[in-house]
């Protein structure tokens, strides 16, 4: 059997080291490579959508990865995950969504879902995924999506302790009103850690480790 490559694409750097501590742990013997384009993701928060143009540079940086020997690819940004169903499409090896795996738990979890981010533009795309999911798994479910606006600007201009304060306490209120809850984006999975027992009255799912773990199935099923 030969070795298994996985190509992952991302819009920021900080996330390669978060996805490659969950390789190691779940995917030891897997062989790895990034492709790493932030301008993706300061595309869509400039114009507030995935324009064509965006999609297809999407869509050409997973051919890449396809090229370039991926047997799986992972794109791990949220925004631009209609772009990936498309390269899904498009390429000979299996494309996937970061966020699928989550909301496919979410789905199962609970009927009132609760996703939280500080982009509309990840906002969006996630609570579609997760409209199209219940659908595809024939469930009913009642979605409450909430924006922590100024949480992403707070981040990037070096305030982190203002965005989780602000993340922490959207999560707070948010627990009291579903039976799950989905992070839309990755930089806010550690607000999670700092959470009494107390707040965190329900399940809190983040993508990163959930998309992993995923990917590990599917490589011991096949």
């Amino acid at each position: 059997m030969k070795n298994i490559t996985l190509g992952l694409v991302h819009t920021s750097a900080t996330l390669v080291p978060i996805f490659q501590q969950l390789c190691n742990e779940f995917l030891p013997g897997v062989n790895t490579f990034n492709i790493v384009d932030d301008s993706l993701i300061k595309d869509v928060i400039a114009r507030g959508e995935m324009t064509a143009n965006t999609a297809k540079r999407v869509v050409d940086h997973i051919t890449s990865a396809e090229s370039a020997g991926a047997d799986y690819i992972l794109v791990t940004c949220s925004s631009i995950g209609r772009a990936v169903e498309t390269a899904d499409l498009l390429t000979s090896v299996p494309v996937i969504r970061v966020d699928q795996a989550m909301a496919d738990l979410a789905v199962t979890t609970g009927k009132r879902i609760g996703v939280v981010a500080t982009l509309p533009t990840t906002l969006e795309p996630t609570s579609d995924l997760v409209r199209r999911r219940a659908r595809h798994a024939g469930k009913e479910i009642e979605l409450t999506s909430k924006l922590c606006e100024g949480a992403f600007e707070a981040l990037m201009s070096g305030n982190a302790a203002l965005h989780d304060e602000m993340v922490g306490t959207a999560l707070k209120e948010l627990s009291l009103k579903v039976d799950v809850i989905l992070l839309a984006q990755a930089s806010m999975a550690r607000v999670v850690d700092t959470l009494s027992e107390e707040d965190k009255r329900v399940p809190i799912i983040a993508s990163p480790p959930h998309a992993i773990q995923h990917l590990a199935s599917l490589l011991k099923n096949n």
